[in-house]
């Protein structure tokens, strides 16, 4: 499905979602529960990755294509690495044999596992032999991607010894390794983190029961962009909490520069979002109108970029060095994209700097880069001018009703025959 045009008539928007589970809760749950038989899960996400992340789970032939899915990736090597008497091949797209593994496979290995590379060393595809792992401390890089960390933290509590992980060099993304670490406590696993150092005992058994996955903060972020971008807005996401375990719900306090205000609703778990029709940006004399370091949240990077653009307010965004080794290249494509509304950006390997723009292009296409983020990110900017995105499906990676709701709130658009 490709978009010729996405409008949206009116500035004033409104309306109430329910956005799927989120993705990130869902991979962790689901391999929780492939290890622990008696842990059922409810609003699983019905992402791309999440489905690809099930099948796999239970795998009908040797051969495990994950396609795009980077975390089934990650996740899934740990896990077959320790399935005794398991061997699988585990491959994806073209891009995803170009996105790095050596760290968590390193790791992996010096624990005692049988992992080899079947094409380009340190990428997929990967051929696994399941086998007991007794080895009990293990070191790695904590700079380059939290999943690495979250795929060993996850196989931990089926190890004979557990598992001590020590931390090398600057922590990434620290929110997604605090929802691994809460999510294990939650089941009943007993893991902590202390300074540089991660301890997960052996855990046998954990009592029945039924774990609730919270709606996607990631996902929510595009309707954020949309509430700023709004002359006004009044918008109820459904099954969201303040209490989050994900990162993600940052943008609570992130978008309060854009005049959006969030309100919680304990009781029915939801989410408000309100832009004022009165509010005005407050402009400083700094280089830059927004600064913001987001290494613990870079998924909602592309979505602040787009934001700050469509307001036409100059950003600085730093923490970025995961972005390189997304779907796409983030940055780059960011720069890209946004220099066809008209935009000037800057970017090194971990940071981009958006100037000030006095008009912005019409009636431009967009592309995707097979990157989900880039289509949903750059979909509120109708609200400021007609904008085409191709190949819009790519959404279903982690958010498949995205155009749907929409729709809900009054976007309308054409479709390619």
């Amino acid at each position: 499905m490709s978009f010729k045009k996405i409008i949206q008539k009116s500035k004033d928007t409104q309306g109430s979602l329910e956005i799927t589970g989120s993705k990130s809760e869902s991979n962790r749950a689901l391999i929780l529960s492939a290890l622990f038989k008696n842990l059922s899960l409810k609003n699983i996400s019905n992402s791309d990755d999440a489905n690809v992340l099930q099948r796999a789970l239970l795998p009908s032939s040797p051969v495990i294509d994950i396609h795009h899915a980077g975390t089934a990736m990650r996740f899934l090597t740990a896990y077959f690495a320790v399935q005794e008497g398991t061997e699988v091949i585990l491959t994806g797209s073209s891009r995803m044999k170009e996105r790095p593994i050596k760290i968590l496979v390193d790791a992996l290995r010096s624990l005692g596992a049988n992992i080899s590379y079947l094409e380009q060393e340190g990428y997929p595809p990967l051929k696994i032999k399941g086998k007991n792992i007794t080895t009990s401390k293990v070191e790695l890089s904590a700079n380059v991607s939290s999943q690495y960390v979250t795929a060993l933290m996850l196989i931990a509590p089926s190890l004979p010894q557990g598992l001590e992980i020590s931390l090398l060099q600057q922590i990434t993304s620290m929110p997604y390794i605090e929802m691994t670490l809460k999510l294990l406590r939650q089941i009943g696993v007993k893991a902590n983190l202390i300074e540089n150092k991660i301890t997960v005992p052996h855990t046998n058994t954990i009592e029945s029961q039924t774990f609730i996955i919270e709606s996607d903060w990631s996902s929510a972020s595009y309707f954020y962009s949309i509430a700023a971008l709004s002359s006004s807005a009044d918008i109820i996401l459904s099954n969201y909490k303040a209490d989050s375990l994900q990162g993600d719900s940052v943008l609570s306090i992130y978008y309060k520069h854009f005049g959006v205000e969030t309100s919680f609703d304990y009781r029915n778990k939801r989410v408000r979002l309100i832009k004022k029709a009165d509010f005005r940006l407050q402009r400083n004399n700094a280089k830059v109108d927004i600064q913001l370091n987001l290494v613990d949240s870079p998924d909602i990077a592309q979505t602040i970029a787009v934001t700050c653009l469509g307001l036409r307010i100059s950003c600085r965004l730093t923490g970025l060095h995961t972005l390189k080794i997304k779907e796409t290249d983030r940055l780059v494509a960011l720069k890209t994209e946004m220099e066809k509304l008209g935009a000037a950006v800057d970017i090194t390997k971990d940071q981009l700097t958006l100037h000030r723009v006095s008009n912005l292009r019409k009636d431009i296409t967009i592309e995707t880069y097979n990157d989900h983020r880039m289509a949903m990110a750059f979909a509120p900017m109708a609200l400021k001018i007609p904008i085409q995105i191709n190949d819009a499906n790519v959404v279903s990676k982690s958010y498949p009703d995205f155009w749907n709701d929409l729709k809900k709130l009054g976007f309308q658009y054409a479709e390619d025959e």
